[in-house]
């Protein structure tokens, strides 16, 4: 039986239903008249290295004092900006990150985030790639779910499940990548890519966090029967 990303989708779609992953609040942004899709970017940058509990503190704190747009975030004192996003860990250096960000948004775009996502996502990725502080995951992070635009985050979960199961590739981020996509691509339309994607990114975290975690709790774990590891462990 060949195991396929396209399997472990649909038995982790079965256990643990849709995610809908990112989490934005959409409230905060109809009553700001702001851009929900830079809270995911802020997100994305703020969850390097860290819990994403952490994360919602950080993004609680800018939430408060209404600073979670492109304009407020290059307005705020470094400083001021560095206490808001404390609790993410790394703060100087995420704060310095961000700053530079929204810069150059506004430079190039006039902070208007459709014209970042309108274009070729490879053009888009490359972009982004080019920024200080924004590696793969970060940048397909915002792509896929800022942009809502169809590309396969990679994390060190998925290299964990990759090398568990054994899926039939090698643990580079791009080889992984390319692996997925190419595989789902068969079997999925262009349009019904980026919600896949997005739920199977999804998926493969709380599977990570649940069960095959550094010290796997295997007997629980749904993918068990078509794992690997479980059948050395338990044989």
């Amino acid at each position: 039986m060949k195991i396929t990303p396209q399997k472990i989708y649909k038995i982790l779609l079965k256990k643990f239903g849709d995610l809908n992953w990112w989490p934005i609040d959409i409230n905060y942004h109809e009553k700001n008249n702001s851009d929900p899709r830079f809270e995911v970017i802020v997100g994305a940058i703020l969850t390097q290295n860290t819990a994403w509990s952490n994360v919602e503190k950080a993004l609680t704190n800018l939430k408060l004092l209404n600073k979670l747009d492109i304009k407020n975030i290059s307005e705020i004192n470094i400083n001021e900006l560095q206490d808001l996003i404390r609790p993410s860990g790394f703060f100087k250096q995420k704060a310095k990150r961000l700053k530079d960000l929204v810069s150059y948004l506004k430079d190039k775009y006039h902070g208007d985030l459709n014209y970042l996502f309108y274009r070729d996502i490879s053009v888009i990725r490359e972009e982004l790639l080019s920024l200080k502080g924004i590696g793969p995951e970060t940048a397909d992070s915002i792509i896929l779910y800022a942009g809502n635009l169809p590309i396969f985050v990679v994390d060190a979960y998925t290299r964990r499940i990759c090398q568990r199961i054994p899926l039939n590739t090698n643990i580079s981020y791009d080889e992984i990548q390319d692996y997925f996509e190419t595989e789902l691509s068969r079997n999925y339309t262009k349009k019904e890519l980026t919600k896949v994607y997005n739920e199977l990114h999804a998926l493969i975290v709380l599977l990570a966090k649940k069960y095959c975690k550094k010290n796997p709790e295997c007997i629980e774990c749904p993918l068990k029967k078509i794992c690997s590891y479980y059948a050395e462990l338990f044989q």
